[in-house]
């Protein structure tokens, strides 16, 4: 099985399990060490574990393929799955957007993953990052702020006093 396929399956596999802003990055040509990154995000540790888990065992079950090394722990919140020039990332968002692995491998071309958009090329789309700063930088209702006038008071009747 050609890497491109295995990448597309473990893509398939992690939406399965409702795994959000999947992407397939094609590293050929900038990586020694593997061919695709399909990066995925999952929103909990229970949503890590399912999305791992179908994608080691749809692969072994359906294609007879294990995979090379499964590293990462819940608390990490990161999770890789390692197969022959395919290695997968699935991450909380936090993670995704900390880690920023699609703006570290920017030069490598985002490539469609569902099978009717598997021959055109794909826009890359930050949405993740996006979506995570848009919550932070929501407008907070603040109090108003009292005024100082009382402190300026206090300053003019020190003044007064050391002028008389």
């Amino acid at each position: 099985m050609e890497s491109i396929e295995i990448a597309r399956l473990c893509a398939k596999y992690a939406d399965e399990k409702k795994a959000e802003d999947i992407l397939l990055l094609d590293l050929r040509g900038l990586s020694p060490v593997t061919d695709f990154f399909v990066i995925a995000t999952a929103n909990s540790n229970p949503q890590l574990r399912a999305v791992r888990d179908q994608i080691v065992e749809e692969m072994r079950d359906v294609n007879g393929l294990k995979p090379i090394i499964s590293d990462g722990t819940y608390e990490s919140q990161w999770l890789i799955v390692n197969y022959p020039n395919v290695l997968v990332h699935i991450l909380s968002p936090e993670k995704r957007e900390f880690y920023a692995l699609e703006e570290l491998w920017e030069d490598a071309p985002a490539v469609a993953w569902q099978e009717e958009k598997a021959e055109a090329p794909v826009a890359r789309k930050r949405a993740t990052t996006k979506k995570i700063a848009a919550k932070k930088a929501a407008p907070v209702k603040k109090a108003a702020a009292k005024k100082a006038a009382p402190a300026k008071k206090a300053a003019k009747k020190t003044a007064k006093k050391k002028s008389a």
